[in-house]
């Protein structure tokens, strides 16, 4: 009985550090790699025959000043039919930002114009208005919105993963500068792209009244929310 006792002691033992290891390479594998040199310029030019999570580095000989610059955020882009354009660089655009673990952003949005709720589900986003004046909120997983009126020189995090939605209830364009912490943040929209102009007013609309509401019961914020989605 006591040999039989050590063994399942030792078994326990072996779980428990076994699922404690398992936890913390998730924790890990959760976060963009850590570089293992100073610097890894993503190679451009170079033709895929191996697919890796990440991409792979320029010949170190080929590195230049000219890597680390970008003038992808120095005009605003084709605006959407919800009137605003957005424009992520990440790594794969900007070589210099492979392996750092961060990309940048633009975002214009005309006067009434909104960009409609969408997440980005591998990085939190950190923005900056530049110009104009909007309202951005934002959806936790207990369905809670949390909104704030932004002005020029604003700043206002979104957490990971959580859908948000940017709105412009000025005169002027407002713009907006983004910075993600992952070289690939990526961009998932709840709805689809609107196909008439009428579709796009009846979204705009729902958007600005869930932003006008002071919703205080969990399910009417759902309904809300639906209806927006399945405009």
């Amino acid at each position: 009985k006591l040999r039989i006792k050590m063994k399942m002691k030792s078994y326990s033992s072996f779980f428990f550090m076994f699922f404690i290891l398992a936890f913390s390479s998730i924790q890990v594998s959760l976060a963009d790699c850590d570089n293992l040199q100073d610097t890894c310029p993503t190679s451009l030019s170079e033709k895929k025959t191996a697919f890796i999570n990440g991409l792979s580095c320029n010949n170190p000989a080929n590195k230049s000043a000219h890597d680390f610059k970008t003038m992808e955020l120095s005009k605003a882009g084709s605006r959407d039919r919800f009137g605003s354009s957005v424009n992520i660089v990440s790594a794969s655009k900007f070589p210099g930002l492979n392996t750092l673990g961060i990309s940048i952003g633009r975002t214009d949005i005309e006067a009434d114009g909104i960009v409609n709720l969408h997440n980005h589900p591998r990085a939190s986003e950190m923005i900056f208005v530049n110009e104009g004046v909007l309202e951005v909120g934002f959806l936790d997983t207990q369905n809670k919105l949390f909104q704030k009126a932004l002005k020029e020189g604003d700043v206002f995090v979104l957490p990971k993963g959580l859908f948000h939605y940017f709105l412009n209830r000025g005169v002027q364009v407002a713009t907006v500068f983004s910075v993600f912490n992952s070289q690939n943040p990526g961009f998932q929209s709840l709805t689809s792209k609107p196909s008439t102009s009428e579709s796009v007013e009846k979204i705009k609309r729902k958007l600005i009244s869930l932003s006008e509401l002071q919703l205080d019961s969990v399910n009417d914020l759902s309904l809300a929310v639906s209806e927006i989605i399945y405009s």
